[in-house]
């Protein structure tokens, strides 16, 4: 295939174009750098099968010859980050999406769009269903992330209800590994580089919060999977439906930090502090989807998973 990825110097973004050039794809890697880094793509600029473009999607732009897929991955996605760029969040997933889609119809690609747990906000039901409709706090502060996500995904069925395009929409669970920034506020990498330093862990609240981490590799093999899978129907669900993908063992954050002390051999202690405003108390995916449209499921569990990522980190 002949793959567009936006986004694709991204945490997620980078792996997945590993991937596919690994399959024998080609990939176009598009990202204007905004949270993205070069340097997690800096190993494939000299693959004769990829090609990377410093390109801002909510922009018009055009790309010439024939296009397979368009993955679209591109959006701040910790809260750091679209806390600090709030207005291009909501642009990526808006104008961005749209010019995405429209890239797709014109070349006839599948459309897979990458969205997020957030769409269910902080949820009064769990595991999160993909029926489930969210609980979501539209004007509060994460509503730049939530809402940009939960309006792609909107867009996204529109075009394949009025244009019959095939898309394809994954709600992404909490993902880890390596190449995740140190700096962009998520537990994971916070935790570990706390811990690295033998500095306390922050931990929100009394730490009862859950979360539930899938590894890197896990879910690129599931957005693959999504992406080539073809269009039908199995049981009640159908391809073109949103697909929750993630690791279904839920685990407190005050839980986690403990592991990841121990895992570092970390003289850590830890360190309380307020719950950030519309944080979600529980999330945690409901896999069936996964399992039944793309025989797909995590392997790598989380100790192996916190492993391999603080190893990267040392290095």
């Amino acid at each position: 295939m002949r793959v567009l990825i936006s986004g694709g110097a991204g945490f997620i973004g980078s792996h997945l174009c590993d991937y596919l050039l690994k399959k024998g794809d080609k990939v176009i890697c598009l990202d204007n750098l905004l949270t993205g880094k070069k340097e997690n793509i800096n190993h494939l600029l000299k693959d004769k099968n990829f090609k990377f473009i410093n390109q801002d999607i909510t922009e018009d732009f055009s790309f010439p010859g024939k296009i397979d897929a368009i993955c679209h991955l591109a959006s701040a996605a910790s809260p750091k980050d679209y806390l600090k760029f709030p207005i291009e969040t909501l642009k990526a997933g808006s104008a961005g999406t749209l010019n995405l889609l429209e890239l797709s119809r014109k070349k006839k690609a599948i459309f897979l769009l990458a969205s997020t747990s957030e769409v269910y906000g902080d949820p009064k039901i769990s595991p999160q269903k993909e029926d489930y409709r969210g609980n979501v706090n539209c004007i509060g502060p994460r509503s730049c992330y939530d809402e940009a996500k939960r309006f792609a995904e909107a867009l996204t069925i529109a075009y394949h209800r009025k244009h019959s395009l095939e898309v394809r929409i994954a709600r992404i669970f909490n993902t880890y590994g390596p190449r995740m920034k140190k700096d962009d506020g998520r537990v994971i990498p916070t935790f570990i580089c706390q811990s690295l330093k033998n500095e306390p862990l922050t931990v929100f609240g009394k730490g009862n919060q859950t979360r539930s981490f899938c590894y890197i590799s896990d879910l690129i093999e599931g957005l693959y999977t999504l992406l080539i899978t073809p269009d039908l129907i199995r049981g009640r669900a159908r391809i073109n439906e949103p697909v929750n993908l993630g690791n279904p063992s839920e685990l407190k954050i005050i839980g986690l930090a403990k592991k990841v002390i121990a895992l570092s051999k970390s003289k850590s202690s830890l360190t309380y502090k307020p719950l950030p405003v519309d944080d979600p108390r529980r999330r945690c995916p409901d896999i069936k989807r996964a399992k039944e449209l793309l025989g797909w499921q995590p392997k790598v569990n989380l100790e192996e998973g916190l492993k391999r990522t603080i190893t990267w980190f040392k290095k």
